[in-house]
């Protein structure tokens, strides 16, 4: 039996039937709000500096001054303390929980994948949680230069002072577009491996990809401005490449291995 054939073999093997299926689903989502909710406890515990870190762009671009000497924010109900606290426990306990969640991920489609395939399981995490987290930094550098540039667009009549939801939720908007503007690749890589597209096609559609990614940072970016544009349009492009490389030398991986001779025939 070939390489192939076994793999077939081995995913037909793995394969659940419906009820399996959606209790498996059900497992990986328990697991998964789990490790959300114990991130989300964390992040309360850490509440003071993790809101002190996500406030420094707003303190950047005002120096120090706005609302008070240490650059505050606006709050206009008595519940917003309560509320802005239990959001960003929330998304930081989402972010913490990173890892579990693309583990389990992995886990829930990896019975549909051939034997071969299910290899790339920890570099699957791997990189999904690193690409994220520096689409997400990389969101935070750019948050002055947005911020300012909003400030700026406005003219010199309007006086800013940010409401915590309306702040926290453009941080966070910005940071989450950022990152999963960066699973980009991972995600093509992984188009590629289960066969639904093609690296002929994606190379055929460098243009149009081009067009697709401006259009998408546009949308996945609530700043609109060009230096944040520019600095998720780039990278995204350049990882469009990457996917192309990527697909390129596995294809002729295998091809190379198809083509190696058995011991049989190169015996003279």
């Amino acid at each position: 039996m070939s390489a192939t054939a076994s793999d077939r073999q081995a995913s037909a093997d793995g394969n659940m039937s419906i009820v399996e299926h959606l209790g498996e689903l059900r497992k990986r989502i328990v697991i998964s709000v789990v490790a959300i909710a114990v991130g989300a406890i964390v992040a309360w515990v850490l509440y003071d500096p993790i809101f002190d870190f996500l406030l420094k762009p707003h303190c950047d671009i005002n120096g120090g001054s706005g609302i008070s000497e240490e650059c505050g924010l606006l709050a206009t109900s008595p519940l917003d303390g309560f509320s802005i606290k239990l959001t960003v426990a929330t998304y930081t306990g989402l972010g913490m929980a990173m890892p579990i969640l693309m583990w389990q991920l992995w886990k829930f489609i990896s019975p549909g994948l051939y034997a071969h395939e299910k290899r790339w399981g920890l570099s699957f995490v791997v990189f999904s949680v690193l690409l994220f987290v520096l689409g997400a930094g990389l969101a935070y550098w750019t948050l002055p230069r947005a911020l300012e540039f909003l400030v700026n667009v406005g003219g010199d009549n309007l006086t800013n002072f940010y409401t915590p939801k309306a702040y926290i939720g453009f941080v966070v908007k910005m940071m989450i577009g950022f990152g999963i503007g960066f699973e980009f690749p991972i995600l093509l890589i992984f188009l590629q491996l289960i066969g639904v597209v093609d690296n002929k096609t994606l190379r055929a559609g460098r243009r149009y990809a081009l067009v697709g990614i401006v259009i998408l940072v546009a949308v996945l970016t609530p700043s609109g401005d060009p230096l944040s544009l520019m600095a998720l349009s780039v990278p995204m492009y350049l990882f469009y490449e990457v996917s192309i490389a990527f697909g390129w030398w596995r294809n002729r991986r295998k091809s190379g291995k198809t083509q190696k001779p058995s011991r049989a025939d190169s015996t003279p």
